[in-house]
């Protein structure tokens, strides 16, 4: 049988998997539950397990050695959101809830690792499987779950890694891939802007921070449209102001929170220059500001080479008008931090529910679970072929 009829006969199996990591959430680096669900079937595959691995995580070996070390990556964190959904398998944990697809990721590779285990002749080489924790949020040291488990040698001696994440907007079962940048590097920002407070009613008797911080969005916006290429994928995005407490009151201080996205290393940093000089546009008008931007993730590059193996693997399993080129997005993945040190991939595996909008990071997010066995077939076949070079 091909990989896609073995997949397609595990369809209870993977769906059993997956409503049971989603009935019991996990926030990340807190994945003890859900590493253990994994540690335990892989087990009971007959498969060699290593817990603990980037503090929460888990790995699994399948191959004899003696050849290429190929990859597969999937994470398991959820998030902190209050599901919505009236299903059976609805998150049992209050606050939290996987409107990511990360429950279907960890039990898509689980059942790749019941393929591979399962497939005689597999050749010369290493699969290892990487069940990674907290993709969504980064820990004290601003390290997320990708970086913690390339510390602990997670990566050590692999040649290629690729990875699936589901996409809630596209047809199930479709395949999503593309070469080049697919997702975002992201860095977030806090800016405090400094004035003096005084009565509402004698705005001339203080400096004002909200008229200050008023200018400082509009030169925000300035950066995007009049100093970056506008043919470079850039963003800057305010999602928070916090200032004030009173109508009759002129506050010290406004702070503005958030998110700065691009691809281009080049661009990346000039948007932080630019930034800069946008805050300190209030100390021309007598006021102050602190700045502080934290690097997140790299931009996502997807190697040709491998994209392009998973491309072909799809057209030949689930046919040519099933398997799309994707778009890039400005959304941001950890997995970025493994193709930087190898080539790689990740490819979108779609997986509309039904015909209500059902976005990622929503209450109501769902994923149709037929297009599991696809992402699991193709991943399987992609691993063998890599290994095989």
């Amino acid at each position: 049988m091909s990989y896609l009829e073995q997949a397609q006969a595990l369809q209870d199996q993977l769906v059993a998997w997956r409503r049971e990591i989603h009935s019991y959430p996990e926030l990340g680096f807190q994945e003890q539950r859900t590493a253990g669900l994994v540690a335990d079937n892989l087990r009971a595959m007959g498969i060699e397990v290593q817990s603990g691995v980037g503090r929460t995580g888990v790995i699994a070996r399948i191959g004899e050695g003696g050849g290429r070390v190929i990859g597969i990556r999937a994470d398991m964190d959820a998030l902190p959101i209050q599901e919505a959904n009236d299903v059976p398998y609805a998150s049992k944990i209050p606050g939290v809830m996987h409107a990511c697809g990360h429950d279907a990721h960890t039990a898509i590779l689980l059942g790749v690792a019941k393929l591979l285990n399962e497939t005689p002749d597999l050749p010369a080489g290493e699969i290892r499987l990487l069940f990674q924790p907290s993709e969504e949020m980064q820990d004290a040291e601003a390290k997320s779950g990708a970086v913690r488990m390339i510390e602990d040698q997670a990566m050590a001696g692999i040649d290629a890694v690729i990875a699936l994440h589901v996409d809630s907007k596209a047809p199930s079962g479709q395949v999503e891939i593309a070469s080049g940048y697919v997702g975002a590097a992201v860095d977030d920002f806090v800016g405090v802007i400094l004035g003096e407070g005084c009565h509402g009613a004698s705005p001339h008797q203080g400096i004002d921070p909200i008229f200050l911080q008023a200018q400082v969005v509009n030169a925000i916006q300035g950066i995007i449209s009049r100093r970056i290429d506008p043919i470079m994928p850039r963003i800057i995005t305010i999602g928070a102001i916090h200032g004030g407490a009173a109508s009759n009151v002129i506050p010290d201080e406004v702070q503005l929170i958030g998110t700065i996205r691009s691809y281009s290393e080049e661009v990346r940093s000039k948007l932080h220059e630019e930034l800069e000089k946008a805050f300190s546009l209030v100390r021309a008008l007598g006021g102050d500001y602190k700045l502080t931007i934290t690097k997140g993730y790299p931009a996502l590059f997807n190697h040709a080479e491998v994209a392009t193996l998973i491309r072909q693997v799809s057209v030949e399993m689930i046919g040519e008008t099933t398997t799309v080129t994707g778009a890039p997005s400005m959304g941001a993945e950890d997995f970025s931090f493994m193709t930087q040190l190898v080539p790689g991939a990740m490819f979108m595996l779609g997986a509309q529910y039904d015909s209500v909008n059902r976005p990622h990071h929503s209450p109501i997010f769902d994923i149709d679970e037929k297009c599991m066995p696809v992402g699991t077939a193709v991943l399987a076949e992609t691993v063998v072929r890599l290994l095989r070079g």
